[in-house]
C-alpha cells in the first residue's frame, strides 16, 4: 500500500504496492495455433455466443508439484545446457542465458524462464520463456522483446556521473531524500523496443512518507535520456485484529515460544517496535496464545501478519503447488510496527520480506488477510514473470496481486470475515467504511479503469490494475447483479452483452498459469489475452466453456473479441487476411486486401478494424483503412517518441460513406529509419 501524498495527490488512500529488485531481465504449438490475435476492441451490440460445455482440468497440461530437489535438478539441467539452448533459439554470439525458474508439465513438457545478458550486461526487458517438449525439443518461445538484441558499442558517451545525478533529482522529486545513488550499472535496455546500451541507477534511502525508497531510472548511455523509471518498493495494503481467533503454528524451544513457522519455510515474524531498519526482535513469550485483537497488545498485529504468512503459503502450496514464493521450499519472514503511524505496507525482493505498518496514529495495523496475500503474491510476481512495475505490465503486476490476494481470502474460508471482491475492505483507510478497489466495477472508487483505452497506460498502476481486475471478477462470477457471502455485486460490461463466469477456482488457475508460463517483463493487457487464452486451451481445451469465457471476460473489458467472432458472436461477421508480410525499413508503403461481397448495402457506421503487427519502435508506423471508394481512414500517426513495440489493437471507424462489398485495403508505412517488422493479421469485423 502506498500514500498518494509523494506523488502529487492530494488524498491519503493507500494503494497496496509490493518492494522487488528488477530482475533483468506462448502456448504450445498445437494450442497458440488456435489462439485469436490478442487487441483492443470497441464496443459490440450482437448477442453472445452459445456457452459450450465446461471442461474438466486437462491433467496432461497440469502442472506438476515438484519437490526442492526436483526443481533444483531441472534448473541444474537447464543451466547446463543455457549454450545450446540460447543457440537453437537463434541468439547471436554475444548472447547469454540465465536461468531463473522452471515449470513441468504432467506431459513432460518444460517451461523455462530465462533472463538474458550481451556482452556480460544484462538485458532489462529480455527475458524469454522456452516451451520444450518431454523429448526437449522446442515447441514455443515467449519473448519480452522481438527485437535482435545488439548495440553498436559499449562504451557511453554519457558519464555514469551524469546517470547518477539524473537519477537522484527524479528520486528527490518522488520524495526522496538521499544525495547519492546506492547503485549503479551498465545494462542493454530492450523492454521498449530498440535495445540501446544504458545506465540504471538506484537511489535508496526513504521517500516522504517513510517508505524505503529503491528508484530505479534507466539512462540512455549515447544521448542521457531517461527511457524508463520504475519505484522498486511496491507498497500497498493466535487472537488477530482482523480474522478472529485462529490456529498459528509456532515453535517452542524450552519454555520459550516463538512466532516461527518450521512448517512453512521457516518463516518468521518480527517485531520493528516503531523501527523501519534491520529485522527486530522476534515474537517471543513464555505462552502460546498471541495477542488479544486489540492495537494495544503489540503481539495482535504479529498474530495476523503470522496467519497471514501462513494462509498465503498454503494458498499457493494447495492450489498450485508452488512451495513458498520462490518455489524452493523457503520461507519470508514478516515484520509489524514499522515506523511511526505508518499508513502502508510493503513486500521487498531484496531482503525477501513482508512490513506492515500501523496505520494513521498507529492505530489501524495494516496486517488484514488481503493485504498479506496481495503484497507477498508480489513476490511471487517478481520470481516468475518480473512484469516491470509501469505502463499496462505495471497494472497486470498489481492486478495479479490483488488477485491472489482475493485467492488467498476466499482460500482462509475464515468465517470471522469471508472472501470477497472487494480490497482493503477492512482497514477503513478512506475514513468512510469503503474499500480501496472494487473488482467487479473498479471505476466505483473513483480513480479505475473498468476496461481498456489506449491511455489505460499512463495510469498509476493502481488504477490501470482495474481492467485485469474486471477481467478475474467476470471470468469467475459473470456479470450482473448477485450477492456473495453477504456482499451485494453488479458488475457491468464494455460492451453491454452478459458474460457467465467458469467459478473463482478455474479462473485462478488459468491466471497462475498465464503468470508463471506466458507473462514476461513486458507483457501488455493484449498479451495477457493472449497468455490466458494459452492458458485456458492448455487446461481446458479450445473449444470448451473456459476458453470462450476468457474471451468474452476480456471482451467485456474491451480487450479482444467476443467468442462468437467479430462483435460478439450471433450476427457479427468477421473477415480475416492473415498473410504475414513484411514492413520495410523507412520505405514504401505495403497493403494487404480483404474482399467482402454478399453483404449488400453500405458499411456500418461503427466498422472494427483489427491489426496484428509485430515492430520494434512502433512510433514509426503510420497506418490507413482505405475503402472500396479508395477514400483513406487514418488509424494511426506517426509518433517519434513512442517506443513501445508491436501494434495490438482494434480500431473503429465511420465507413458509413463506402459500400459494404468490395476490396479493403490495409495500409501500412514504416517512415523512420532502423526498425522494420511485420504484418501479422488484419480483420474486418462487421456487427
Amino acid at each position: 500500500m502506498r500514500r498518494n501524498s509523494s506523488r502529487g495527490r492530494t488524498s491519503h488512500t493507500p494503494q497496496f504496492r509490493t518492494a522487488h529488485r528488477r530482475s533483468a531481465a506462448l502456448a504450445l504449438a498445437g494450442v497458440a495455433a488456435l489462439i485469436a490475435a490478442a487487441v483492443q476492441t470497441g464496443a459490440a451490440s450482437a448477442a453472445p455466443a452459445a456457452t459450450p460445455r465446461p471442461a474438466t482440468t486437462n491433467p496432461a497440461h497440469t502442472a506438476l508439484r515438484l519437490s526442492p530437489s526436483q526443481r533444483a535438478e531441472l534448473l541444474r539441467d537447464a543451466d547446463a545446457t543455457k549454450a545450446a539452448t540460447a543457440r537453437s533459439i537463434g541468439l547471436g554470439s554475444q548472447e547469454k542465458l540465465v536461468v531463473k525458474d522452471v515449470v513441468k508439465d504432467a506431459d513432460g513438457t518444460l517451461h523455462t524462464r530465462y533472463e538474458r545478458t550481451y556482452a556480460g550486461l544484462p538485458v532489462l526487458g529480455g527475458d524469454l520463456v522456452v516451451d520444450t517438449n518431454k523429448s526437449r525439443k522446442t515447441m514455443d518461445v515467449i519473448r519480452a522483446t522481438n527485437a535482435t538484441v545488439k548495440v553498436p558499442g559499449l562504451t557511453p558517451k554519457v558519464s555514469r556521473a551524469a546517470a547518477e545525478q539524473q537519477a537522484v533529482r527524479r528520486a528527490k522529486a518522488r520524495g526522496g531524500t538521499k544525495s547519492a545513488a546506492s547503485g549503479v550499472r551498465k545494462v542493454i535496455w530492450a523492454a521498449t523496443g530498440r535495445p540501446v546500451l544504458a545506465y540504471e541507477t538506484i537511489v535508496g534511502g526513504l521517500q516522504d512518507d517513510g517508505t524505503p525508497n529503491q528508484l530505479h531510472v534507466v539512462t540512455d548511455a549515447t544521448t542521457g535520456r531517461k527511457l524508463y523509471e520504475y519505484q522498486g518498493i511496491e507498497t500497498g495494503v493466535g487472537n488477530t485484529r482482523y480474522s478472529g481467533q485462529v490456529t498459528l503454528t509456532t515453535a517452542r524451544s524450552g519454555s520459550t515460544y516463538t512466532l516461527t513457522d518450521d512448517s512453512r519455510g521457516g518463516h518468521k515474524t518480527y517485531n520493528l517496535g516503531g523501527g523501519s531498519d534491520g529485522t527486530g526482535t522476534l515474537f517471543s513469550q513464555d505462552n502460546d496464545t498471541w495477542g488479544d485483537g486489540t492495537t494495544s497488545n503489540a503481539a495482535t498485529a504479529g498474530a495476523d501478519a503470522a496467519y497471514g504468512a501462513q494462509e498465503t503459503w498454503d494458498f499457493y502450496k494447495n492450489v498450485f503447488g508452488r512451495s513458498g514464493i520462490k518455489n524452493d521450499g523457503v520461507g519470508a519472514y514478516s515484520r509489524v510496527h514499522y515506523g511511526d503511524s505508518y499508513v502502508n505496507a510493503f513486500w521487498d525482493d531484496s531482503c525477501f520480506c513482508m512490513t506492515y505498518g500501523d496505520g494513521a496514529n498507529n492505530a489501524q495495523p495494516l496486517t488484514a488477510l488481503d493485504v498479506a496475500g496481495h503484497e507477498m503474491s508480489h513476490g511471487v510476481t517478481a520470481n516468475t514473470a518480473g512484469l516491470n512495475y509501469s505502463d499496462e505490465s505495471g497494472g497486470l503486476n498489481e492486478a495479479t496481486s490483488d488477485i491472489m490476494g482475493t485467492g488467498v481470502e476466499f482460500y482462509a474460508n475464515n468465517p470471522t470475515h469471508p472472501g470477497n471482491y472487494l480490497i482493503g475492505e477492512q482497514l477503513n483507510i478512506n475514513g468512510d467504511g469503503t474499500p480501496l478497489r472494487y473488482m467487479d466495477q473498479p471505476s466505483k472508487d473513483g480513480s479505475s479503469a473498468d476496461s481498456w483505452s489506449s491511455s489505460v497506460g499512463g495510469l498509476d498502476v493502481h488504477y490501470s490494475s482495474g481492467v485485469a481486475n474486471h477481467f478475474f471478477y467476470l471470468l469467475s462470477e459473470g456479470s450482473g447483479a448477485k450477492t456473495i457471502n453477504g456482499v451485494n455485486y453488479n458488475s457491468p460490461t464494455s460492451d453491454g452483452l452478459p458474460v457467465t463466469g467458469i467459478g473463482r477456482d478455474k479462473a485462478l488457475q488459468i491466471w497462475y498459469r498465464a503468470l508463471t508460463t506466458k507473462f514476461t517483463s513486458t507483457t501488455n493487457y493484449a498479451d495477457a489475452r493472449t497468455g490466458t487464452l494459452a492458458a485456458a486451451g492448455e487446461l481446458y481445451g479450445t473449444s470448451g466453456a473456459e476458453y470462450a469465457a476468457v474471451e468474452d471476460a476480456w471482451a467485456a473489458v474491451n480487450v479482444g473479441s467476443r467468442s462468437g467472432g467479430g462483435g460478439g458472436g450471433g450476427t457479427g461477421s468477421t473477415y480475416d487476411n492473415n498473410t504475414r508480410t513484411a514492413i520495410p525499413d523507412n520505405g514504401p508503403a505495403i497493403t494487404s486486401a480483404i474482399t467482402v461481397s454478399g453483404r449488400g448495402g453500405k458499411a456500418p457506421g461503427n466498422l472494427r478494424v483489427n491489426v496484428d503487427i509485430t515492430h520494434t519502435w512502433r512510433g514509426d508506423l503510420v497506418i490507413d483503412l482505405v475503402g472500396p471508394s479508395g477514400k483513406a481512414y487514418r488509424l494511426k500517426n506517426f509518433s517519434s517518441s513512442d517506443s513501445a513495440a508491436d501494434v495490438k489493437a482494434t480500431y473503429t471507424v465511420n465507413a458509413a460513406a463506402e459500400t459494404a462489398d468490395g476490396t479493403w485495403k490495409l495500409k501500412v508505412q514504416d517512415q523512420a529509419s532502423q526498425d522494420t517488422g511485420t504484418l501479422n493479421d488484419w480483420k474486418l469485423t462487421f456487427p
